[in-house]
């Protein structure tokens, strides 16, 4: 990511911040990014935690096999038309 940044180039970004925010502003900014930076990676943690625990509970498809039919339950007529289906004559 930074393969081309040598120790140079960090000293003068860092002696910039200095003059920037003062040396006194530094442990504070360095406190609030770390406070940041570890309320970020309890987030994202709780949220993966979460979107495993949804996928855990979420109901398996239906595998179940087939269901057989007695042949009582097969009927072989078909309706006249006008006629709905299961309705006594």
């Amino acid at each position: 990511m930074f393969r081309g940044i040598g120790a140079t180039e960090i000293l003068i970004i860092l002696g910039i911040v200095v003059l920037l925010f003062g040396g006194r502003k530094l442990p504070e900014l360095a406190r609030g990014s770390g406070r940041a930076l570890r309320i970020f990676k309890s987030e994202v943690k709780a949220s993966q935690d979460e979107d495993a625990t949804s996928i855990e509970s979420t109901p398996p498809t239906d595998d179940a096999p087939p269901r057989t039919v007695d042949a009582s339950e097969v009927t072989t007529e078909t309706p006249s038309p006008g006629e709905r289906p299961g309705e006594q004559r």
